[in-house]
């Protein structure tokens, strides 16, 4: 079956995950997390998207992103992964590819779904139980949309600027987000649309895709279809009173 092809609209958010070819480790020291950040900073400026949310995790890394024109996405992934394999190859001696070919991708309605994608993502280190509190993982944007920290890769997103009139408020509103826990459907939900390159948010959402594209597009249920009982909704408005 033919991969169905991606969708990269301007002015959308857009969650990418990109894995270690063969779920293998992608940062192996310190001084690799530094510079793949490095690498990032240089190709959001090329390509003129905006960072909101992102977490370098063991061997795999999430961005969630704007990009101004639809090629700029594939502009900023293939010259980041080019620079940093190298590096990497190069400082390790080493040859061949390190991340897993095709990266996945899903567009996020940004009024619904925005905050809990940058949530999923920031949360990351605690569901992998490398640390019990996000603001304790060093390579993540939770310091700087949680705590203020400084971070030169990131834009706030508006719906994130929504959160208060001044910086304190955002960032008191941002942090009782975390307080509970990360519902698992919402979790599954956010996978599957990323598994699927479908888009994560409500039926209207999908229909301005779908104009925009031309292309049908919903989150397909994982397993065998069932059939519907009486008083059932259909699997969109199943994906949408999940979340």
């Amino acid at each position: 079956m033919p991969r169905r092809p991606r969708v990269h609209l301007p002015g959308l958010p857009l969650h990418i995950v990109q894995r270690g070819h063969n779920r293998e480790a992608c940062f192996f020291t310190e001084d690799d997390y530094h510079a793949y950040r490095h690498w990032l900073g240089e190709a959001m400026a090329a390509s003129g998207c905006l960072l909101h949310a992102y977490v370098q995790m063991t061997n795999h890394v999430h961005l969630l992103l704007t990009p101004p024109a639809p090629d700029a996405v594939s502009q900023l992934v293939i010259s980041l992964g080019r620079r940093y394999v190298q590096y990497i190859n190069k400082s390790y001696r080493r040859t061949g590819t390190l991340w897993d070919s095709r990266y996945k991708s899903s567009l996020v309605q940004a009024d619904t779904y925005l905050l809990l994608c940058q949530r999923y993502i920031e949360l990351n280190p605690v569901r992998a139980a490398m640390v019990d509190d996000p603001a304790h993982y060093r390579w993540s944007s939770y310091r700087a949309n949680g705590l203020g920290q400084a971070d030169p890769l990131l834009t706030p997103h508006p719906v994130y600027a929504g959160l208060g009139a001044r910086q304190a408020d955002r960032l008191a509103a941002y942090r009782a987000l975390f307080s509970p826990e990360l519902d698992t459907e919402a979790i599954a939900d956010i996978r599957l649309a990323l598994n699927q390159g479908q888009p994560l948010g409500n039926s209207r959402f999908l229909a301005r895709i779908e104009q925009a594209t031309g292309q049908r597009r919903e989150v397909k249920p994982r397993g065998r279809p069932r059939k519907p009982a009486a008083g059932d909704t259909g699997p969109q408005e199943q994906l949408e009173m999940k979340i």
